[in-house]
């Protein structure tokens, strides 16, 4: 799409509209508004971060707060949806009713951008997977800089060079999406020779267009963001999006284990490899035992042990399969995926190790924002365990999340907004130990005065930290602070 003379409107001035403002800013732009209902934000400081460091004409870029004049909807030509906003707001409805194309930020991006993408969905174990594919292919880009020489990223320097005839030449690497760095911020940097690993959230796939991964994966699909989306149905038809543009040359990985994914495998037009924690493949990647191995279907290669692994849980193992089958599928030779998911480490907030305290293990699983990710954090603890739940509610149910306790939990306490919603759903479920609290303050020293030497205290809310926290982050940084301020 040519910009330079679109007048377009960014919707939302959080860090993903300051990202598509300054792209936008960036293609030369004849005009763009950032549009944000909230009145009390600060102008100025929007202003001033939407053109901090570009060489750009300042006065092209107009802030709008509380509510959009009519006259500026006849002025539109496009509208760039921060992933917070709704799709069917009325006034989103009304700027699609007048005809205004309407992107996210992904779509922008993609239309900006240049290079390879590979992209990953899926209602779990996005950021986990993203971070690791995205060490892979960093990794990859480093192999092929210096395959001859000492300390390269494999130990054999003549082997390196075989290595390297025919695999894609790139560069470098951007890895994008909810873990800090938003598409729309790494797009005009990229280029032929750079790959960009995506995060892409079900709120992006709302609204695109054209994007064309050349690699995707959906990992798995479980009730979440029903407040969004409404109904399971229309969460599952957003998510298959990622691969609505995918052709032959296209390669899509799917979990064999999620019955909806493996049916929409059938129905693609890419090439499509699964992964698999429980069957083995043919044509695939599975764990065999202890081992990951990859089926190409003529012969099996063994990548590596999951003891060799720094992340602990199934779940994990899924994350490392789905990662490592996009990196094989892209063309990185297997010593360079088996060295990168050896080293890889846990990503902050998903069962994350913060620190021993009188014998009792504390893990922050604050990115458990959901009760399928909540219970893959409880799967994975291997003692007894006092859990902390609890915030927004996201019109989830509980139950399921409760069941897979499996006699490992001696306390639930909860807070938050969904703390007396979960307690119900326990009782029902036989279980009778819950504590509410406060505060995550609160919840932290209960743990701390009931744990026993041997126990483990594990933050994962199976909720979003909205009403208490801005972000997950926070309040997993805050649990953190708190835990690290305990007694020896």
């Amino acid at each position: 799409m040519d910009f330079t003379n679109c007048r377009a409107l960014v919707f939302g001035a959080g860090i993903s509209g300051i990202g598509a403002v300054r792209l936008l800013m960036q293609k030369k732009t004849a005009s763009v508004i950032l549009y944000d209902g909230n009145e009390k934000l600060d102008e100025n400081d929007l202003q001033k971060k939407a053109t901090d460091s570009l060489t750009v004409d300042a006065a092209r870029l107009h802030v709008c707060l509380g509510a959009l004049p009519a006259d500026l909807m006849g002025e539109i030509d496009l509208v760039i949806l921060s992933p917070g906003v709704p799709t069917d707001l009325p006034l989103v409805n009304e700027l699609r009713e007048r005809g205004i194309r309407i992107w996210g930020e992904v779509e922008l991006a993609w239309e900006c951008g240049r290079g390879d993408v590979l992209a990953i969905t899926g209602t779990n174990g996005k950021t986990t997977t993203t971070s690791l594919l995205g060490e892979i292919m960093e990794n990859y880009v480093e192999f092929l800089k210096s395959p001859v020489t000492d300390g390269s990223i494999l130990d054999n320097p003549e082997k390196n060079a075989q290595e390297c005839e025919g695999l894609p030449r790139k560069d470098r690497v951007f890895i994008v999406g909810n873990i800090g760095n938003p598409y729309t911020e790494a797009a005009w940097q990229t280029t032929e020779d750079s790959i960009t690993v995506a995060e892409i959230s079900s709120f992006q796939l709302e609204t695109i267009e054209h994007f064309e991964p050349k690699v995707s994966t959906i990992l798995n699909i479980t009730p979440d963001h029903l407040n969004r989306h409404h109904t399971m149905e229309e969460y599952i038809r957003v998510k298959e999006l990622i691969t609505k543009n995918q052709g032959g040359e296209d390669t899509c990985i799917l979990n064999y284990e999620d019955e909806v994914l493996r049916e929409f495998g059938k129905t693609l037009k890419s090439k499509v490899i699964y992964f698999s924690s429980l069957h083995k493949l043919d044509k695939g990647i599975y764990l065999d035992g202890d081992s990951i191995c990859f089926a190409d279907g003529e012969s099996v290669t063994v990548l590596c042990s999951v003891n060799e692994l720094n992340i602990l849980g199934r779940h994990n193992h899924e994350n490392v399969m789905a990662a490592a089958a996009m990196a094989i599928m892209y063309g990185v030779p297997y010593d360079v995926i088996r060295k990168s998911v050896r080293s890889f480490q846990a990503v902050e907030h998903r069962i994350e190790f913060v620190a021993e305290k009188q014998g009792v293990a504390y893990y922050n699983d604050s990115k458990g924002t959901n009760p399928d990710a909540a219970i893959k954090g409880i799967q994975a603890m291997n003692r007894p365990t006092l859990l902390i739940g609890g915030g927004y509610d996201k019109n989830s149910s509980y139950e399921e999340w409760i069941q897979a306790f499996d006699g490992k939990v001696r306390y639930l306490v909860l807070i938050g907004q969904t703390r007396e919603k979960i307690a119900t759903a326990a009782k029902k479920c036989g279980f009778e130990n819950c504590v509410l609290a406060d505060s995550l303050e609160e919840a932290v020293t209960f743990c701390a005065e009931q744990a026993r030497n041997g126990d483990a205290v594990l933050l994962s809310p199976a909720c979003a930290s909205w009403g208490m926290f801005p972000n997950y982050e926070v309040r997993g940084r805050r649990f953190k602070e708190l835990v690290n301020q305990l007694d020896e």
